[in-house]
């Protein structure tokens, strides 16, 4: 009698034990991923020149146009040039009468030389020698003195050193300039290429280099990065490393490394803030989909993962993010089971039935499709 109502009593409870939960999983294996360090930059001119003018005298006029590119070479500025002309004539007559002075100091030395003994005593012939490396000396300075006036008068057109975009005047017509003066006419700016300068934090660079030091990244042979402007757009072109940092700085305990990018439309200026990631290399690490795991404040993440068919929770630290993954470098072994659906309806140490799923690029899961059983 006992035993029939233990029967009937547990009989019912035994029926609603739920059976295993089914869970979509993923199959975790360690996998090359580019190392990557996101930073901000801003953008330098690669060359950028002010124009002053080499002598002074009155704007006559203004040869360019602001903001169109130019050519190295391009007259921008001419400056009235009555002035240089007028040195130019001078210093042409200078030498001209030193020439003369020349002549008729070489014919008297050689006449004398000729003499010596008969009509010209050595002395003589010594004191002409003397007066002809005068004149010569005097010639010499005379000829300087022109091209450097012939100088003078060529640097009354102003011209562009570089290739680049010019800016807005800071002279009108009219306008008195002196040689060599502090304000400058112009600034000529090439945007093609364009430097940009990355901000790494010191802590995060020692962090990388330890990595290749232990053989966890492999080093790649050149430092590249990439951007993002400060609309969202990826900015297409690869940069390339000019000059690494060789110091911290004081206040933002970052580092500083210039980078060279190809801007052929001009859409990166001077002084822009911009977004950059630099590839220092390549490790093997495990790819988390970040719909699968949860993360707090801190930065740390903790997934469930399967193991001998019972829900396990795991606690993982990510480094970076790729495509809707977390990148997480230790902290799972291959072959884990990563739980990515049904994840609301278990908890750790359920006992649970692993169901192969595929997680889309978009980061969506999705069930693997079944193989139907062949017919006969």
């Amino acid at each position: 009698m006992v035993a029939a109502v233990f029967m009937v009593v547990a009989g019912p409870v035994l029926a609603q034990t739920p059976p295993p939960q089914n869970v979509g999983v993923i199959e975790l294996q360690p996998q090359p991923v580019a190392r990557v360090l996101d930073v901000p930059g801003r953008a330098v001119a690669s060359e950028e020149v002010a124009i002053r003018p080499r002598v002074g005298g009155i704007i006559s006029e203004i040869l360019y146009r602001p903001g169109t590119p130019i050519d190295a070479g391009t007259p921008m500025f001419r400056i009235d040039p009555l002035v240089q002309q007028a040195a130019v004539t001078q210093a042409q007559s200078d030498v001209v009468s030193a020439e003369a002075v020349v002549r008729q100091a070489r014919t008297s030395f050689e006449r004398a030389e000729r003499l010596v003994g008969s009509g010209a005593t050595q002395a003589e012939v010594d004191n002409l020698r003397a007066t002809l490396d005068q004149a010569e000396a005097a010639l010499a300075g005379a000829q300087s003195r022109f091209q450097m006036s012939e100088l003078e008068l060529s640097w009354t057109t102003v011209s562009s050193p570089i290739s680049g975009i010019a800016s807005l005047a800071s002279v009108t017509v009219g306008d008195l300039v002196a040689a060599n003066q502090q304000a400058a006419l112009a600034t000529v700016t090439r945007l093609d290429p364009i430097e940009v300068d990355l901000l790494e934090p010191a802590v995060r660079l020692q962090r990388v280099l330890e990595e290749s030091r232990t053989g966890q990244l492999r080093q790649a042979d050149e430092l590249t990065a990439t951007l993002t402007l400060e609309s969202g757009r990826q900015y297409e072109a690869r940069g390339e490393l000019v000059a690494p940092g060789t110091s911290v700085s004081m206040s933002t305990g970052a580092i500083e490394m210039r980078f060279r990018f190809e801007n052929p439309e001009g859409l990166i200026i001077p002084g822009m803030f911009l977004r950059g990631r630099i590839v220092f290399g390549e490790s093997d690490v495990f790819l988390v989909p970040q719909t699968a795991a949860r993360r707090d404040q801190t930065g740390a993440i903790t997934v469930m993962v399967v193991e001998d068919g019972h829900v396990v929770q795991r606690a993982l630290t990510a480094t970076g993010s790729q495509d809707h993954h977390w990148i997480v470098p230790e902290g799972l072994e291959p072959g884990t089971l990563l739980i990515v659906d049904a994840l609301s309806r278990i908890a750790p140490g359920m006992e649970v039935v692993p169901v192969p799923a595929t997680v889309g690029e978009d980061g969506v899961v999705r069930p693997t499709p079944q193989e139907a059983p062949s017919g006969n």
